[in-house]
């Protein structure tokens, strides 16, 4: 099978690749807007052949038309998480992004289209009752990151509607987590004059007890990916891990003492450190960690034969661990984390929350 995928630097486009690497047979195109230095040592090695793309530029169609042609499937993983203070480029890359995909899907004639969407994508829900793929993708309207992943819901909506041959599959994963992708979370997460050692002196966490969410590992999205593109089912498909993480499961892997603190309380410090420029994690995040709902996968189960190797716990704890070791691989996007390139990075470019892209 000859498989196309974009975003396959990022967390779950590494995973993918291994999986389909490890399965053998594939002929695997990787797009991504900023290659592997070492193709030959990033995930998948040399089955991969690399296409550079960037997903805001007018001439990312015909790109990527080209590196459709002859495809029998594209997995659509692209995406943006930074920088976080500009909402234009991010809604460019996710919505406009996805959008220029379906084009090239269009125009090269492929029959199978996997797009990543998220739990993101879901409208909020107030009670802990699982939710299957019925309920309603309209986004937490206060996170850019899941408007924009309904919107590009909305798009594949219209797409289908237009009566276009192409099989469309989505998954909605929870938040997805490895090793490898320790040292990116990390570099979001963290300012960068903070040292990853700061994880193991975290006495207390102030936190609301009512936080609840869905997490799944990226080599658990691999697999279902890879049994949708061999089963062909289409339609959408929740993906995540029992048990939900909660405060108290973030604290126990974390040695900290929960406090309970009221989730305004946290949001207003919170924004105040993201619109002071001190940490790039917009308020949204923390929003839908409050809204969304938990997930019901039966369907991937009765329709994939999917379920997930790795508990949610364990899926958190590796993806913690990764932080404090400030694990990486071999590609731009998952590499190294380090203080003194961060520095640097941050005199020349500035704060990661707003510098230009090179």
């Amino acid at each position: 099978m000859r498989i196309a995928v974009t975003g396959a630097t990022g967390n779950i486009g590494t995973a993918l690749l291994r999986r389909l690497v490890s399965d053998g047979g594939h002929q695997i195109v990787g797009l991504a807007r900023r290659l592997p230095d070492d193709p030959a040592a990033a995930p998948g090695g040399e089955a991969v052949q690399w296409r550079a793309v960037d997903l805001t530029h007018g001439d990312a169609v015909r790109t990527l038309t080209e590196a459709f042609r002859g495809a029998d499937a594209v997995v659509h993983l692209a995406w943006g998480f930074q920088p976080s203070h500009d909402l234009r480029y991010l809604e460019e890359l996710g919505v406009g992004g996805t959008r220029r995909v379906l084009e090239a899907v269009t125009a090269s004639a492929v029959p199978h289209l996997v797009h990543m969407s998220s739990v993101g994508a879901y409208s909020p829900k107030s009670d802990d009752a699982h939710v299957d793929e019925s309920w309603p993708t309209g986004g937490v309207h206060s996170s850019r990151y899941s408007v924009h992943k309904a919107a590009a819901e909305r798009l594949l909506d219209q797409h289908q509607a237009a009566g276009h041959d192409t099989l469309l599959s989505r998954m909605r994963p929870g938040i997805v987590g490895q090793r490898t992708a320790g040292s990116a979370l990390l570099r979001y997460g963290v300012p960068a004059i903070v040292p990853s050692a700061v994880l193991d002196h975290i006495p207390v966490l102030p936190l609301d007890r009512g936080l609840r969410i869905p997490m799944v590992h990226a080599d658990d999205v691999a697999d279902a990916v890879v049994r949708e593109l061999d089963r062909k089912v289409g339609g959408a498909f929740n993906l995540s891990a029992e048990p939900p993480i909660t405060t108290d499961r973030i604290a126990d892997v974390l040695g900290a003492r929960p406090i309970h603190v009221p989730s305004g309380v946290v949001r207003a410090a919170m924004s105040a450190a993201w619109h002071a420029r001190l940490q790039q994690v917009d308020t949204g995040w923390l929003d839908m960690g409050f809204a969304l709902p938990l997930l019901d996968c039966s369907r991937a189960s009765r329709e994939l034969g999917w379920s997930p190797d790795v508990d949610a716990v364990t899926v958190f704890r590796e993806v913690i661990d990764g932080m404090r070791e400030t694990a990486a691989a071999r590609t731009p996007v998952l590499r190294r984390r380090s203080v003194p390139r961060a520095l640097r990075d941050f005199v020349r470019r500035g704060p990661v929350a707003e510098r230009n892209r090179p």
